[in-house]
């Protein structure tokens, strides 16, 4: 947390004891997306929606829940769970977030939803009928991704029309291109190797008397208390090893 007068100090006065430092970066922090119309986004936020990271098209981790669009990408907790191996893949290649805006429903339901609206509402133009499956502000960019008129009346829609409109809701793909800094991220990832720390006190198995704790040990957890948590163990786990290797009872 550089915000809070947080320099890093520790790494380096680990490092000059014999300690190997994994390489601080980023984690539970925001993806930036190569495609501009995300910035027309700014703001939605997505519930129930299902986020898969590819890695030159192929699954790596997936995430239920909710996500936001900001100016330069995506953030939100199913994004920040997946942040740290999306920036290491981004770092090895192409690396891309899949959105399935429908998750609760299979594809024959998806497609039979579809069917019924351009049915029921065939009279209605595409742009409105978008309005029944899409928030506002994802419309136009759904408008322009599917190649389909605006104003063309659903009863005109073709059998492949509606199977893009379909593929879109099912992966709605978002490259990514890194994350944003460190200053930016809820934790850091990296840090003192814990092989080189004893796991029941937290000393340093290179320097007698040196313990550690929180973030300066390469240790990192999702969202939801997690690194609260182990930064509170692990403190009170140094602390209570240092006071009993003083002489002090506990």
């Amino acid at each position: 947390y550089p915000g809070t007068g947080s320099t890093g100090d520790g790494y380096r006065l680990l490092a000059a004891v014999g300690h190997t430092i994994v390489p601080p970066r980023p984690a539970l922090v925001p993806l930036i997306a190569a495609e501009p119309f995300v910035a027309r986004l700014q703001g939605l936020s997505l519930r129930h929606v299902r986020a898969t990271l590819l890695q030159n098209g192929q699954a790596l981790a997936s995430e239920f829940g909710e996500m936001l669009f900001t100016h330069y990408g995506i953030s939100g907790p199913i994004i920040l769970s997946l942040s740290k191996r999306a920036a290491e893949a981004a770092a090895r290649g192409r690396a891309e977030i899949s959105i399935d805006l429908k998750p609760a429903l299979s594809d024959e339901q998806l497609d039979a939803r579809l069917r019924r609206d351009f049915d029921q509402f065939g009279r209605r133009s595409y742009h409105h009928l978008l309005a029944e499956l899409l928030p506002r502000l994802l419309i136009p960019v759904f408008v322009e991704l599917t190649g389909i008129a605006p104003d063309k009346p659903g009863s005109q829609s073709t059998a492949d029309e509606r199977g893009r409109l379909f593929r879109l809701l099912r992966d709605f793909r978002l490259t990514i291109v890194g994350s944003r800094p460190i200053a930016e991220a809820i934790i850091t990832a990296g840090g003192v190797a814990v092989n080189e720390l004893d796991p029941r006190t937290m000393q340093s198995r290179l320097v007698r008397g040196l313990y550690c704790c929180g973030e300066v040990i390469d240790i990192d957890a999702d969202t939801g208390g997690y690194n609260l948590q182990a930064a509170f163990s692990t403190g009170y786990l140094a602390g209570e090893a240092a006071a009993h290797a003083l002489g002090y009872g506990m």
